[in-house]
């Protein structure tokens, strides 16, 4: 009896363990899952353009198909390829940690460049003949600009991660992995449907307030998609010129890092007790993102004279 008492007693420690560290993984997830914000809004304002042109009845499944890809890029490519940088070559971390924040900055500053300077888009595609290529083609293309924001996601993701064991940095990522999946293409969903869900409500409610309310969701939906894809640019210029700033930090050139911070301490004793921490943090969140649009812009004509005739010229 006193044996399996003292089985059980080891069963219950081993659960709390267990629990323990489960809600450690979640936790540390949760926290490095935040630290990815910029990428995160970015993948899900940048989704619905893929979705233009197809019947209502294939946005769905053609979101999931997206979604499946997504979760292959995250968990059978980039997790291993994060889990053997922490075991081999942790010392590269930072580097990519930057070029991920110049790439973030590049693509914000370009959104931003395009407002002032606007060029002709490329005739979007018609969904005439072969259906099924063109959704194909789509899928594949959404599934290729997933794994570019997702290798963004998964390396500020892993940096953000407190050092430990391997196991629990792997689950950490897993779940970082499958929870930005699942809020980035349940909320792509959400948006896209949302019109129709309005205009459902508005051709079919049976009280006034109904009708009202699926009118009014069918009138926001644009606005709101603009609203999201600023949110997206300030967001990516934002998390871009942080991720740079520390990562400079991390590799010994760290007096940028500590000018911001005396600058926004400095405003945050300006005003009344209460206000300095949101002051402050307001004021560094403000100067990364200015650093990442300049940094931005410097990379834009640099990326088109440069870098896109070199990989032009190994494609060939």
């Amino acid at each position: 009896m006193s044996g399996l008492l003292a089985l059980l007693d080891d069963v219950v420690a081993i659960a709390k363990v267990a629990a323990t560290s489960l809600d450690d993984v979640v936790a540390q997830a949760a926290k490095a899952g935040g630290k990815a914000a910029g990428a995160v809004i970015d993948d899900a304002a940048v989704t619905p353009k893929f979705l233009h042109g197809f019947n209502a009845e294939r946005e769905l499944p053609i979101i999931w198909k997206i979604a499946k890809g997504s979760f292959k890029n995250k968990l059978i490519y980039l997790l291993p390829a994060g889990m053997l940088l922490t075991s081999f070559a942790p010392w590269m971390i930072s580097p990519l940690l930057i070029l991920g924040g110049m790439y973030l900055c590049f693509e914000g500053a370009e959104k931003v460049w395009h407002i002032f300077a606007p060029h002709a888009d490329k005739p979007a595609a018609v969904v005439t003949g072969e259906p099924i290529h063109l959704e194909e083609q789509r899928v594949a293309g959404a599934i290729k600009t997933d794994f570019i924001l997702s290798a963004e996601i998964m390396t500020i993701s892993l940096a953000a991660i407190p050092v430990s064991n391997i196991w629990m940095e792997g689950a950490t990522l897993a779940v970082v992995a499958i929870g930005i999946t699942v809020v980035v293409y349940g909320s792509v969903a959400l948006i896209v449907k949302a019109d129709d869900v309005g205009l459902f409500m508005s051709q079919n409610g049976r009280l006034g307030l109904t009708r009202w309310l699926g009118g009014g969701l069918v009138r926001i939906m644009p606005g709101f998609l603009t609203w999201l894809s600023v949110v997206g640019t300030a967001a990516m210029l934002w998390v871009g010129g942080s991720i740079v700033v520390h990562g400079l930090k991390d590799l010994g050139v760290g007096w940028l890092a500590y000018r911001i911070q005396d600058f926004a301490g400095w405003l945050g004793l300006m005003v009344p007790d209460g206000y300095g921490g949101a002051v402050s943090w307001t004021a560094t969140a403000a100067v990364d993102g200015i650093l990442g649009l300049a940094l931005g812009m410097v990379l834009i004509p640099l990326v088109a004279k440069l870098i896109v005739p070199l990989s032009q010229m190994f494609r060939r």
